[in-house]
């Protein structure tokens, strides 16, 4: 599904990612680790076109990616979350999810200012897809709520819910469990999971927590001042020297 080939990405004269290169395959859940810096939502920003790479090349279903704007990409199939949360704040949870759907609707703006009946019914369906997303992160009980003053764990329940709202065909998850409870962890892992299963959905997920990472992804890949030093299975990685000298250091 995904070919990234040699990518780089410079600022000044820092390298943030330096020819970097991996695949991903359609259904697979992948990890993406590092420890702060290494480049992780750098990846995620080129690959949603919000930063521009200075070299290499990134095929989606064959496609260049790279060659396409911004805002094509949610039609593509490509949906995403942020480190910090990106929600509207004063709009209630349901319509933050409606947001996701968003290049799903057809309404131009003249059919949409006179409130014609295909418009209407337009917004009946995209409020019923979001109500059963609510429903399935159990979120119905705050549908009506503004984003605003709602449980951390919660928000990213409602982040989540927004871009499955975009009907992905690959899910790009940042930091998705980052200030969770052991608890609500577990419940993501598993409500991941079978969104995973039954959205057919492909998912890359940049997380710090090892043991969601560990328990979640059929394969991880590390990188480290923005280079790949290791890739393979969960078991392989967190055993790879690179991996633990990235992390814990060598003795001096």
């Amino acid at each position: 599904m995904l070919e990234v080939h040699d990518l780089t990405v410079r600022f000044g004269g820092i390298t943030a990612l330096g020819g970097v290169g991996f695949d991903v395959r359609g259904g697979e859940m992948v990890g993406l680790i590092g420890p702060n810096g290494a480049g992780k939502t750098t990846l995620f920003n080129c690959l949603t076109r919000r930063y521009d790479a200075d070299a290499g090349s990134v095929a989606y279903e064959g496609r260049d990616l790279l060659a396409v704007r911004p805002h094509e990409i949610a039609a593509l199939g490509i949906a995403r979350t942020f480190q910090n949360l990106g929600l509207f704040t004063r709009m209630s949870v349901r319509d933050n999810v409606m947001v996701g759907a968003h290049h799903h609707g057809r309404a131009g703006f003249f059919s949409a200012s006179v409130r014609l009946p295909s418009v209407r019914g337009e917004e009946r369906r995209l409020r019923d897809e979001a109500d059963e997303l609510l429903k399935r992160l159990e979120l119905s009980a705050v549908a009506d709520h503004p984003a605003a003053g709602l449980p951390f764990g919660t928000l990213k329940r409602v982040e989540l819910a927004r871009a499955l709202a975009a009907r992905p065909r690959l899910l790009l998850l940042d930091e998705p469990v980052n200030g969770l409870s052991h608890g609500e962890i577990d419940e993501f892992a598993g409500w991941l999971q079978s969104i995973r299963t039954d959205f057919d959905v492909t998912v890359i997920v940049v997380e710090h927590h090892m043991g969601f990472v560990m328990g979640t992804c059929d394969r991880v890949i590390c990188l480290d001042f923005g280079k790949k030093i290791a890739e393979g299975s969960p078991e392989e990685v967190q055993r790879d020297p690179a991996v633990i000298e990235a992390y814990l250091g060598t003795a001096a």
